[in-house]
């Protein structure tokens, strides 16, 4: 049994998530952080003690990464979900968000263009946007609650003799979807029948709730595996997005060459000795009760949620720890509504317009219970301002 209710102070800590200052005049002190994506519940034990005996050691200088860690990525992908690798797919870096970058500008040209689906995490805009590509937008389908794939829009969207790439996010942030494989065959379909690469953010892959089953696009098939670049890494799912380590996985060797030569030209081939240790212990088999105790306490989250704002409207979260909360019925900018709930309220949610979506928020549900159900309270009083 482990513990995800005790309160951890990180205030003074230079967490980004309590310490950081918002875009506007606010005060923080006594604020509630439920908007950054890092939880708020210590690493697993086993994380723990394998950090503690690589400190105790004492020398933290330059690390190569060795054979071992490759094994521990293969295996865990291959035992949990199915899908298998060989090593010399695997390129180390130091985190999803430059992984992101460096493949976008690996594969993708100035004046070209780069398909995402909103909402979708704003670092797909910024990605494209530095490398020079133009987005082309092909929103989800919000309907009852939920999101779909628009496939018609897509089938439009990769015929354009200009886009090279389609950036998929599965599971999906801030949706909350968990894609099924049928959804993820067909956008394999249509992308391979036009002729444009996937690159799938799979980050949260292990943050699936209850009933949902996560599979990797490059599991699909082996066209899709041949097709595909999958960003991954245990930073979310364990909490250790500090020690900075991920990985990019493609078969393509032609795709590696240049998303390594992207990598060394901006000297991101450098990892954190902590992050090279912090993976192998996370991906192994001790992992899995540890996981299982966290997807059931951020469930159990969610349905606080859904029972503190039966107001509006709230995602069905098949994964990832951030519901997305439908506040349209107010009429009022989601921007405005973030700024009151943290200058009025001292509860700190993400504007949905941050991900290319206006008339929702974005809410961190890893928390302790104790601290979501006050500030939810607090996302409660400040929401009742506008409809009044």
């Amino acid at each position: 049994m482990y513990d995800f209710d005790t309160i951890i102070p990180r205030r003074g800590t230079s967490a980004v998530k309590w310490d950081a200052r918002p875009p506007f005049e606010a005060d923080t002190d006594g604020m509630i952080p439920l908007w950054v994506a890092d939880m708020d519940f210590k690493a697993a034990p086993f994380i723990m003690d394998a950090l503690r005996k690589r400190m105790e050691h004492g020398v933290f200088g330059y690390v190569t990464v060795p054979d071992s860690y490759y094994e521990a990525v293969r295996r865990w992908f291959s035992r949990r979900h199915g899908w298998n690798m060989e090593k010399d797919w695997i390129l180390y870096t130091t985190g999803v968000v430059p992984a992101l970058s460096v493949v976008v500008k690996a594969l993708s040209r100035p004046g070209e263009k780069v398909i995402i689906q909103s909402p979708v995490y704003n670092c797909f805009f910024s990605s494209v946007r530095n490398s020079g590509s133009e987005i082309l937008d092909v929103p989800l389908i919000y309907h009852d609650g939920t999101y779909s794939f628009d496939f018609d829009g897509l089938e439009r969207a990769c015929a354009d003799p200009k886009a090279t790439l389609l950036l998929l996010c599965n599971p999906h942030n801030p949706a909350g979807r968990v894609w099924t494989r049928a959804e993820l065959a067909r956008v394999g379909d249509i992308a391979r029948r036009h002729g444009v690469a996937v690159v799938s953010d799979e980050i949260h892959c292990e943050i699936v709730m209850p009933g949902y089953h996560y599979t990797p696009f490059a599991s699909v098939s082996p066209e899709d595996q041949a097709n595909c670049v999958t960003l991954c890494s245990p930073s979310k799912s364990f909490n250790i997005a500090g020690l900075h380590i991920a990985n990019i996985v493609t078969p393509n060797a032609e795709w590696r060459r240049l998303i390594d030569r992207v990598i060394n030209v901006y000297e991101l081939c450098d990892v954190n000795p902590f992050g090279v240790v912090a993976l192998e212990a996370a991906y192994s088999e001790e992992s899995d009760g540890w996981l299982e105790e966290l997807n059931q306490y951020i469930y159990d989250n969610y349905l606080l949620l859904k029972e503190k704002l039966p107001d509006y409207p709230v995602c069905k979260l098949e994964g990832t720890y951030l519901p997305w909360v439908d506040v349209s019925s107010l009429g009022v900018p989601s921007e405005k509504i973030v700024e009151t709930l943290l200058r009025d309220y001292k509860v700190w949610v993400n504007a949905g317009t941050m991900y290319g979506t206006e008339g929702f928020i974005r809410i961190n549900l890893a928390t302790p219970r104790s601290l979501l159900a006050e500030g939810l309270d607090r996302v409660v009083r400040g929401l009742a301002t506008f409809s009044k």
